[in-house]
């Protein structure tokens, strides 16, 4: 079977995968460079049913039907090849990643289903994120510290020498949406610091909300996205209410 062609940019991949046809033979040239092959029991008697667009082998086993899908990531998928061949090349050819909301609008789907679809691919690529965050992340920073009002007056004048947060602790973090949390204490809240944390947590190519602090500025590796405070707490699915709230 002849080797298969390989979009070279965005435009050229765009056209090609638009094409049913191309997405199939595409993907049955990589799988089954040496010819078709049923995945049950190896054998090359097959046939195509191009009405099903699936093969058929002729051997006596149950489900003798098969699609190019069944075995691979994309198996009870009902997404288009299309798309998860599009989703594929800009998982590939992006060199710092990219997010499922990039991916959503790209190609048409829910980000949701981009974001199964970025995991899936990851994983069969051997880059899932293991023990990183990924998808939509909230970053978020505080200070923690006893409360004036429930100090005795000489405590407080002992305690508390400054305003701000002076003489309370810094603690950054960084949420997954629908996943995990992590908290931990740090030095101080500048760019340097509170960065360094999140390239060691959050998946490059994520998307990641934040406030406004200055020290946020420049992750351009993730999809970062800003939500100003002083002007609103929400905007669409860009918030770090679930940080604040945690």
């Amino acid at each position: 079977m002849e080797s298969a062609y390989e979009p070279q940019t965005l435009q050229e991949a765009i056209i090609y995968f638009a094409s049913p046809d191309n997405c199939l033979n595409y993907l049955a040239r990589k799988r089954w460079p040496n010819g078709v092959t049923c995945p049950t029991c190896g054998s090359q008697n097959v046939i195509f049913l191009a009405n099903q667009r699936r093969w058929k082998c002729k051997g006596n086993h149950e489900r003798p039907q098969f699609s190019v899908k069944v075995g691979t990531v994309m198996e009870d998928s009902p997404i288009d090849l299309s798309k998860w061949l599009m989703a594929m090349w800009q998982i590939v050819n992006c060199k710092n990643g990219i997010s499922s909301y990039e991916v959503h609008r790209a190609i048409g789907i829910t980000q949701k289903s981009a974001w199964f679809l970025d995991h899936r691919i990851r994983f069969a690529l051997g880059l899932a994120p293991g023990n990183k965050l990924s998808g939509q992340v909230e970053a978020d920073e505080t200070f923690i510290g006893g409360k004036a009002r429930n100090m005795h007056k000489d405590k407080r004048a002992e305690k508390i020498t400054g305003t701000g947060g002076k003489d309370k602790v810094a603690v950054m973090g960084i949420l997954e949406r629908g996943g995990k949390v992590r908290t931990k204490v740090v030095g101080d809240t500048k760019k340097k610091t509170l960065q360094a944390e999140i390239r060691q947590h959050v998946l490059a190519g994520s998307a990641l909300f934040t406030d406004a602090l200055q020290s946020y500025e420049g992750l351009d590796e993730f999809q970062h996205e800003v939500v100003d405070h002083a002007v609103e707490y929400v905007r669409g699915e860009v918030h770090t209410n679930g940080m604040e709230n945690f």
